[in-house]
């Protein structure tokens, strides 16, 4: 393979992020470089793929520069682009928590672990696994006995956490996220909030997944990435399928977006469901109309129609 992808995080000072947004894109496209990438502040965080020549080059780029000192790439092979197109965004913050009194990780955050420390102490009696990310990341895989919280987004886990403390008062909370920039910020506010034995899963599942001893044990499905393969496998040792399809409950590590561009919620579905429901996630998505699965494929009104009166008498 002569395609890479570098998935990357760090937080440091960027003075004027939207300068540096416009300069940064200019660079990345003369390296031919596609995938998304958010500026603040704070720092940055980015996806990229590209040529084995250009990310190394990339990799240099940001290396070179001082603000970005110690900066950690991790990196998938892959048989070509990712993405599409190629955006570097100015951002109020790289991660949205929405809190009154943001969190600087430079200043407070839980204990970095290894993956052989992060997979011995998930082991131990009076510990539990916070998952921080969003909920069809968790859904399509996960540590095994991770906690999921009931949140649509990302800035919604902070009052779930409050609202649930029962279940981490006096316990060892460990938190994890896909590259580790969520869980910077998580588990400092954890410790801000009382929680003392707080630990992160340094460099995220992406990490740990890389790891010669972790092999990515523990970890059931898949992982979900923010670029067009949409899941990676993580487990080295062996595979458990934990996502179900949305429409009959089976095994599916299949994701799409809902044909109707009004909602696009992400579901695991496989080929046959997505189908006969004409990509829609509801029958009010199928029968929307503008319908992106119906045009894709060409389907004339009767075909439509057909399908919708199957799922209508189903």
């Amino acid at each position: 393979m002569n395609y890479r992808v570098l998935l990357y995080y760090f937080y440091t000072t960027i003075e004027d992020p939207t300068a540096f947004a416009e300069q940064h894109l200019q660079q990345c496209k003369e390296l031919e470089l596609k995938g998304r990438i958010l500026v603040a502040t704070e720092g940055i965080n980015g996806t990229v793929s590209g040529t084995i020549e250009a990310t190394a080059a990339y990799m240099d780029l940001l290396k070179n520069d001082p603000r970005f000192d110690g900066i950690v790439f991790k990196m998938d092979e892959a048989e070509g682009h990712t993405f599409k197109k190629m955006h570097v965004r100015p951002r109020p913050e790289l991660v949205n928590l929405s809190l009154e009194d943001d969190i600087n990780p430079h200043e407070i955050t839980g204990e970095y672990l290894s993956p052989t420390q992060f997979l011995e102490q998930m082991q131990l009696d009076d510990t539990v696994v916070l998952d921080v990310r969003n909920t069809y990341e968790y859904d399509v895989g996960h540590f095994r006995g991770a906690i999921r919280p009931d949140v649509k987004n990302f800035r919604d886990t902070p009052q779930w956490v409050l609202e649930n403390r029962e279940m981490f008062e006096g316990k060892r909370v460990l938190t994890y996220c896909t590259g580790g920039i969520r869980c910077e910020k998580f588990s400092g506010w954890l410790k801000r909030e009382g929680f003392d034995n707080v630990g992160q899963l340094h460099g995220g599942v992406a990490s740990y997944s890389k790891d010669p001893e972790a092999k990515g044990q523990l970890w059931d499905g898949q992982m979900y990435v923010f670029d067009e393969r949409l899941t990676v496998p993580i487990n080295q040792v062996e595979h458990i399928v934990v996502g179900q399809d949305h429409f009959d409950g089976t095994p599916c590590e299949r994701y799409i977006n809902c044909a109707n561009p009004e909602c696009n919620k992400q579901i695991l579905t496989s080929e046959e469901n997505e189908a006969k429901h004409l990509g829609g996630c509801t029958i009010e998505c199928t029968k929307h109309e503008r319908n992106r699965y119906i045009v894709r494929h060409g389907l004339t009104d009767e075909q439509v129609q057909q399908a919708i009166a199957k799922l209508e008498q189903a």
